[in-house]
């Protein structure tokens, strides 16, 4: 039986340089790189997940970096921003943080009733840190002081070409309406982490994929058995989903929506980091069994990367 999704399960997104991915998310914004693999469909392209101390569903950012890649622009259909929880009081911290570093912010502004200040990443992806309450659990080893470290995805804002159209997929998803301030209109899930999702209702010129941009937005869903039922439904009423796909971490599939944004819906187990790699993630490469014979070949394609050890990070 079908169950309302739960929450954002990954945001992912297009890069340029891999090292400057690497030191971005765990240098300046503190997340901790709990694996990194490569695309599953181009297996000489790195792929990075960043989030708190196990990567677990609602806090992870993932980033393909293709270094020959055109800068994206931000349009419809996109996801146009990632937004990050962090703890109320800790704004000033922040803003502080990124000016050490060379990071211009927005804001901050009120939203909704939270702080909100906004920047951008080396490659112009479009980030903002919200104070917001949440149930995540920081990673207490990394360079942010506990108190203050992000817990996690707050949600997402979207561009759509079709906004009642993209609406009509959340609502179906198991969002609901929450509020409208201008000409942002607010979704939210029943979950306890990375439940919000805003739609901006406003004219802009079409996006462009690549670097800066944002790929996709994966939502939870508990059971794969339950991706075979959300298959059915979405054939059944016209869209446009893929088959489902084993991404050996969780599985899922993908549906391009009216509106033109591309969900994906993930199964939240088995997770990205195991017991026996709990307190080194992401320092080797991963690579799935069907890969593996070609491990020395992947390993002399990709560029090097010099990865933080937790060690480092304190």
């Amino acid at each position: 039986m079908l169950a309302d999704t739960p929450g954002i399960h990954h945001i992912t997104g297009v890069v340029r340089d891999a090292q400057q991915n690497v030191d971005f998310y765990t240098d300046v914004l503190g997340l901790r790189l709990v694996k990194q693999t490569v695309n599953f469909n181009d297996k000489f392209t790195r792929h990075l997940f960043y989030g708190h101390e196990t990567g677990s569903v609602g806090t992870v950012l993932t980033f393909f970096p293709y270094p020959a890649e055109d800068d994206g622009r931000i349009g419809k259909p996109q996801i146009s921003t990632a937004a990050l929880a962090i703890p109320p009081g800790t704004v000033g911290y922040w803003q502080d943080r990124l000016a050490a570093h060379g990071i211009d912010t927005d804001g901050p502004f009120e939203r909704f009733d939270e702080t909100v200040i906004r920047f951008t990443n080396p490659d112009g992806t479009q980030l903002e840190l919200v104070t917001a309450k949440s149930s995540i659990k920081p990673w207490v080893d990394g360079p942010v002081p506990t108190q203050n470290a992000i817990r996690g995805i707050h949600g997402v804002t979207l561009l759509s070409t079709n906004i009642y159209g993209t609406a009509s997929v959340l609502e179906m998803l198991g969002f609901d309406l929450l509020d409208q301030e201008g000409d942002r209109v607010r979704y939210q899930s029943a979950g306890d982490r990375a439940t919000v999702i805003d739609l901006l209702d406003r004219d802009v010129a079409f996006g462009r994929e690549g670097a800066g941009s944002f790929h996709h937005i994966a939502l939870r869903v508990p059971e794969k058995d339950q991706l075979y039922e959300w298959h059915d439904l979405f054939r059944e009423r016209g869209y446009d989903v893929s088959r489902v796909k084993d991404r050996h971490f969780f599985h899922s599939l993908y549906v391009r929506e009216s509106g033109g944004i591309l969900f994906e819906l993930a199964t939240e187990p088995p997770g990205l980091t195991s017991p026996t790699e709990a307190d080194t993630p992401g320092q080797q490469l991963y690579l799935p069994p069907w890969f593996e014979e070609d491990r020395s070949m992947i390993e002399d394609q990709l560029p090097p990367l010099e990865l933080p050890t937790d060690s480092e990070s304190r």
